[in-house]
Formats: structure tokens, C-alpha cells, sequence
């Protein structure tokens, strides 16, 4: 299965890829430098069908679990002042993408979406955390029916610079279902208030839908 989102992106390399080989054929011919050619030709189109995977995930259960909306890696637990939506102390939980992850996203807990904005940005290398607040990104804020509000980010990378997403402001949002993607190579970001408790560590592996990254109290 793959990625709605990456269908344009498959089609096109898989395109290019009958051109260049039928090119090479017709111009080359039968010699070494033509078979290097089309061996770098099936490798691009298989990173690409990798890349867009979009494997059917069983969602864990439980309506107070904020969950990763992320494949990834946790590369970074601090506190921080988050101004936007939580407006006070909170975690940061944040986790790194590389090429080889799954990169579609999924939502980490049920509730409203109150917030959505989008912000322009320049494109550090997802791993730096000065990414965060200086890249290009999408801010969502979701409110729990606890009435705890939590707050999370698809941030762009230096190769990543297009974010895909399909929910709306005023959306019922359920925890685990896909909702965009992040292209090649990214980082998002999780914020929660200080009365909710981590269950993950930095250099952790994260996987969307599935791993706990933190619990609300009831």
C-alpha cells in the first residue's frame, strides 16, 4: 500500500525512468555504461515505492494515550514556553525522520482541532533542533475531551520542503488515523502541558500510531 499523497511522485519517476532507460538504449546501446544506467534507474524507482509506503498500522488503545504521529526517531525532551495554543510551560518530544522512514503521519490523540496555521520558514537539516522555530512548518492544537490541550508540528527538512495535510479547523480528530505526510526527510514535534506524564526517552524509537510517547492523568 502507498501513500495517497505520493501517487504524483510515483508516477512521475516511474515516467522519467522509461524515458532515460529508452533513451539509453536508443542512443548507447548494448554496452556497460547503459546497464550501470538502468540498475540506477530501478534503484530510484524502488527508493521511491519504499519511501511512500504506507503500511496498515494496528492503532494502540486508550482514550487518555497521546501517541506518536510519527515514524522516527525521539531525538530531543526539553521544556519549553509554548505561546501558540498551549500558552504556558510544556514538554517538547521531538522526532527525526530520515529517508528510510515511514513518512506518513498519523494523529497522536483524539479531540478538536482548535488550531491550525502554517508558517513559513527556512529549511535547516531536520536533526537541528534550531528547526523547530526556523523552519517551515504546520502548527496544530487539539483539545482533548480531559480539556487538555496538546499541541504538535510537521516541520520541513533540508531535503523534506513540502508538508501535506487533510484536516481542518473545527475537526473531530481520532487518535491514530492518517493525516498528511512530510517528503523525504523531516522532523515533528509534540508539546503537552507539564501535568501530562512521558513515557519515552531521547534516542527512543518512535512508530506512528503505535508507541506511547506520553500519558494524560486523569
Amino acid at each position: 500500500m502507498f501513500a495517497r499523497d505520493g501517487y504524483a511522485t510515483i508516477f512521475v519517476t516511474i515516467i522519467f525512468a522509461l524515458i532515460v532507460s529508452g533513451l539509453t538504449k536508443y542512443f548507447v546501446g548494448p554496452h556497460w555504461s547503459s546497464y550501470v544506467l538502468y540498475g540506477a534507474m530501478v534503484l530510484l524507482v524502488a527508493f521511491i515505492l519504499y519511501f511512500f509506503r504506507d503500511p496498515d498500522r494496528e492503532i494502540t488503545k486508550g482514550d487518555n494515550y497521546i501517541l506518536s504521529p510519527a515514524d522516527g526517531k525521539v531525538v530531543q525532551i526539553k521544556e519549553v514556553e509554548e505561546e501558540r495554543y498551549i500558552n504556558g510551560p510544556a514538554t517538547q518530544i521531538s522526532i527525526f525522520l530520515s529517508p528510510l522512514n515511514v513518512h506518513v503521519n498519523r494523529i497522536p490523540i483524539s479531540g478538536t482541532l482548535e488550531y491550525l496555521e502554517y508558517e513559513p520558514g527556512i529549511f535547516l537539516a531536520a536533526y537541528d533542533h534550531r528547526a523547530s522555530e526556523l523552519n517551515e512548518r504546520a502548527d496544530f492544537g487539539v483539545k482533548h475531551p480531559s480539556e487538555t490541550k496538546i499541541f504538535f508540528r510537521q516541520i520541513t527538512g533540508l531535503l523534506a520542503r513540502r508538508i501535506v495535510y487533510h484536516i481542518e479547523k473545527g475537526d473531530q480528530l481520532e487518535a491514530g488515523k492518517r493525516f498528511g505526510m512530510m517528503k523525504f526527510g523531516s522532523r515533528m514535534d509534540i508539546l503537552v502541558p507539564p501535568e501530562v506524564e512521558i513515557n519515552v526517552s531521547e534516542g527512543e524509537k518512535a512508530v506512528a500510531g503505535k508507541t506511547i510517547l506520553a500519558t494524560i492523568n486523569a
